[in-house]
């Protein structure tokens, strides 16, 4: 590129570093935008891609300055922090924490990430050691134990002789009573450490492991990202330098800190999803971001939604964050058959060997599929493979596994092929529901947004199985997330932890955190024009739910609360007291608007660039392959056909019109009605058996996640002492989520008693309890509610549904009501044999609360187990209705055969 002339305007650099790919986006003197891919790791031609990149960009030599007459500014986004927690390779530190709970975050909540695996290996953890202070305030403030500081500063002076340099604080109640903490904190820093996080500073809210996992991670990746910001920085003097953080906002190299690095890049790609789709007239999106070994889902209707706890890594880490949902299903997820079903993932072949088509050895994979079936054209696809990496894809090696795959299934190669790229469109769909349907987001008005290499392959078949008319695909799809970096918002969120009642009172008190909030981030921010945005986490008392909403009067909250939890939950608690739980301000000063210049649209039909084979609805099509690149605004192109360009391609299915817009961007859309596929059949298929399996499957877990949701328990909400089932007509599994096997193994003789007590009596909307280990149950405070499932009419059940949960207490002469001495029943607490929690459609309540009242060793909280009975029953309407759509959708013939084959096949 030619040397730049410097008394215009100068260069604007956005850049997303990932771990195999950096993109960046210039946004040059004369208003065009630029962009270049280089690899991330290439030691031999550079130290650093980002660096590199801009200087291909301004056309400079390898050790030419970078200043500010060139640059205007750099936003970037970097996997530095990500990569660094995955391999466990941040900065060595010590943990100081209460005399007592130097386990605390070892033991954690002991939730168990897989339930099956009877060998769990748990992550590694991230201090070297730990020193326990002797120290302990107590909730209310009270100093129970003084801090000794001579005893601590022995203790410390030992860590750092050992090596260690970072350092992170985490007492006891240390959130809101701080003094201890800050005390630690000074003689760290004056016995030497470069870096110490505090958890009242780093994350100043309730809970000891989340609270305390935050400010390790903080501790752990703050040094490695310094040491990175700072060696850019030196290659670029003078040139403001922006990171992208978790929660989608930009912050200044010198105050990018750690715990707000870990989603730095797909942060941006959120963004950039986000404002392209708004300037295009989508105000709601599904963002589709689909790479060669998993797929990222995220949802936006017209403010951007952040997850305030992640489990990253096997850490917790609590900090706004986008909300990105990751799946084990890209382009490389292997194909396989095993001799019932074909499956597809989630192991994948990754970049090395990759798919069969590469020339490496590779299985076959979904891409193998699209080669198949003429999706993907290995004539009009970088010929980059081979020894010497200039070969095309090899779509002889693809027919030939995909024969042999196809005599084992007794099926031709193309309905194996195509009945992958169906499980592999089911598994992607199914993601969206969980950031989507199963929040209450109707995703049939929304746009399926997509970027990422292999997206566009699957957008239209993704979009059919959720009932999506619309898909848009910006011409900077390749490289939006580095795109998204310009359109962000320089920004600075704060939040305080209130736990007060919502009435006059506590809002006055909430009003004057947040204009202390907001002050505080001001001034940290110091810019001009800046925005602010305050918002109130609020929940029912007793439970541990909250929902983030934006400020307002009481009455605007309390309507707000109401409307976003009966989305949420389909059920609301009146008459419960509501919780301001935390408030938050975010201060922004708006990204530069950036509006792609538009050219005039004149609707045509241009000539394709080629003729080929694509295989689509069962049969073989003559397509039309045109060049993205060729394409003039207005150019309309109905499918079947394929988009091919330079970093990807898109597949329009029949039924489907694509539009280059204006802008050049591609809005596909579906003008032909999608056909039902009720006539499948009702004999066993090897690829619907797949399909209905993560059907069923996917329904059990959106059960378990409304149940973990709504819960009130510790037992339930944190270590996930639950289960959630579907059951036939006979009242046998059909199946499970990965729950408790020991529920599940029972849960079917309880459904049993219910039905044989209740035959010819049960009505839709009846919901029964039982506890009785004669009957199913397992010990008492495993309860299991139990909802039949009628037909559209109300006449035959089709299905029960179940989901049993470890409650904290139901009597007994212990608490916890697993007494070793007990001699009868009764000595164990309540004893619910048959229980018609629900009739006619009403909660029997005060009922309930009698029983639980009642027998020489009554429960001892009736309210926390009727609020975690609550809860089983919004798991269970979430099971109904699912199945029902299920039936809607491919009739109630097909549904019971498929049922009967997934029990025959399990």
């Amino acid at each position: 590129m030619r040397s730049m002339n410097y008394n215009t305007k100068p260069w604007q650099i956005w850049i997303d570093r990932g771990g195999t790919f950096t993109d960046l986006v210039g946004l040059a003197p004369d208003g065009s935008l630029q962009t270049l891919k280089l690899l991330s790791d290439n030691a031999a031609q550079y130290a650093d891609a980002a660096v590199a990149g801009i200087r291909r960009l301004l056309g400079l030599g390898p050790h030419e300055a970078i200043t500010p007459e060139r640059v205007a500014c750099v936003k970037m986004g970097t996997t530095v922090a990500t990569n660094a927690l995955l391999e466990r390779k941040g900065e060595p530190c010590v943990l100081v924490t209460t005399r007592g709970f130097r386990d605390a975050l070892r033991i954690a909540y002991q939730a168990r990430p897989q339930l099956f695996v009877r060998h769990i290996q748990l992550p590694e953890l991230l201090y070297q050691r730990v020193i326990e202070a002797d120290e302990r305030v107590g909730a209310d403030g009270s100093i129970i134990t003084s801090l000794d500081e001579p005893g601590l500063a022995a203790a410390l002076r030992e860590a750092r002789a050992a090596g260690l340099q970072s350092c992170a604080i985490v007492f006891l109640h240390g959130w809101k009573h701080s003094a201890h903490e800050a005390a630690a904190a000074r003689l760290a820093r004056e016995l030497g450490f470069t870096q110490v996080s505090v958890s009242h500073e780093v994350s100043p809210l309730m809970k000891l492991v989340s609270r305390g996992d935050t400010t390790v991670v903080d501790a752990y990746l703050s040094p490695i990202l310094r040491r990175y910001v700072d060696r850019v920085a030196a290659e670029m003097p003078g040139v403001p330098l922006l990171f992208m953080q978790s929660s989608g906002g930009l912050a200044e190299a010198r105050a990018f800190q750690g715990k707000d690095a870990i989603l730095s890049g797909p942060a941006g790609g959120i963004v950039g999803m986000a404002r392209t789709a708004e300037q295009a007239g989508h105000a709601r999106v599904i963002g589709f971001d689909m790479g060669g070994t998993s797929t990222d889902v995220s949802h936006y209707a017209g403010e951007f939604e952040r997850a305030f706890e992640t489990s990253v890594a096997g850490v917790r880490v609590r900090a706004p964050m986008m909300s990105i949902h990751t799946v084990a299903a890209g382009g490389g997820s292997i194909v396989r058959f095993d001799g019932a079903r074909l499956r597809v993932g989630p192991e994948s072949a990754g970049a090395n060997p990759g798919p069969a088509c590469y020339r490496r050895g590779g299985p076959l994979t979904t891409t193998d599929a699209n080669v198949l079936l003429g999706k993907i054209q290995p004539a009009h696809f970088p010929a980059v493979f081979g020894p010497d990496a200039d070969q095309p894809l090899d779509a002889q090696v693809v027919r030939e596994k995909f024969a042999a795959l196809a005599q084992d299934m007794g099926v031709s190669a193309e309905q194996a092929a195509a009945g992958a790229l169906q499980i592999a469109v089911a598994h992607m769909a199914n993601a969206i529901k969980k950031i989507s349907v199963s929040r209450g987001h109707d995703v049939t008005g929304y746009t399926l947004q997509c970027f990422g290499g292999a997206g566009g392959q699957h957008a239209c078949a993704v979009a059919d199985a959720l009932g999506m008319r619309r898909v848009f695909i910006h011409p900077l799809a390749g490289v939006l997330s580095a795109y998204g970096m310009g359109l962000a918002d320089r920004s600075l969120m704060r939040q305080v932890q209130l736990e007060l009642t919502l009435d006059d009172a506590g809002l006055q008190l909430a009003e004057a955190r947040l204009d202390e909030l907001e002050a505080l981030a001001r001034a940290e921010l110091g810019l001009p024009d800046l925005q602010a945005r305050r918002s109130v986490h609020l929940r029912y008392q007793g439970t541990d739910t909250a929902l983030a909403l934006a400020w307002g009067s009481e009455g605007e909250l309390r309507e707000r609360f109401d409307a976003a939890y009966r989305q949420r939950f389909a059920f609301l608690m009146p008459g419960r007291a509501l919780i301001i739980e935390a408030v938050a301000v975010e201060v922004l000063a708006r990204g530069e608007a950036l509006p792609t210049p538009s050219a005039e649209a004149h609707e045509h039909s241009p000539a394709p660039a080629d003729r080929v084979r694509m295989h689509a609805d069962g049969q073989w099509h003559e397509a039309g392959l045109f060049q993205r690149e060729a394409l003039q605004p207005g150019a309309v192109i109905r499918g079947p056909a394929i988009i091919a360009e330079r970093n990807a391609t898109t597949v329009l299915e029949p039924g489907w019109q694509a539009t280059a817009s204006g802008q050049g961007a591609l809005e596909l859309e579906r003008v032909e009605a999608l056909r039902q596929q009720h006539a499948i059949g009702t004999l066993a298929d090897p690829v619907m058996l797949e399909v209905f399996n993560k059907l069923f499957m996917s329904i059990a877990e959106q059960m378990g996640q409304r149940l973990q949701n709504t819960a009130h328990s510790v037992n339930i909400k944190e270590r996930l002492d639950f289960s959630c089932a579907l059951f036939d007509a006979a009242g046998n599994l059909i199946a499970n989520a990965p729950h408790m096997p020991v529920h599940l193994g029972s849960m079917s003789e309880s459904i049993k008693t219910v039905m044989r007590a209740r035959a010819g009596t049960m009505r839709p909307g009846d919901a029964y309890v039982v506890n009785d280990p004669y009957h199913g149950g397992t010990h008492l405070p495993d309860i299991t509610v139990i909802t039949p499932v009628f037909d559209a009419e109300g006449r035959d059940t089709l299905f029960y549904v179940g989901s049993r949960g470890h409650h904290a207490d139901v009597g007994g002469t212990t608490p916890g009501s697993m007494p070793p001495d007990s001699t009868t029943i009764a000595d164990e607490g309540v004893l619910f044999s048959n229980w018609a929690l629900v009739r006619e459609r009403r909660l029997r309540e005060l009922e309930t609360l009698a029983l639980l009242a009642s027998g020489p060793h009554p429960a001892r909280n009736p309210q926390q187990n009727l609020a975690d009975l609550r809860a089983q029953l919004a798991a269970n309407e979430k099971g109904v209705q699912e199945l029902m759509r299920m039936i809607e959708h491919f009739g109630r013939d097909v549904v019971a055969a498929y049922m009967q084959h997934v029990q025959d096949n399990a």
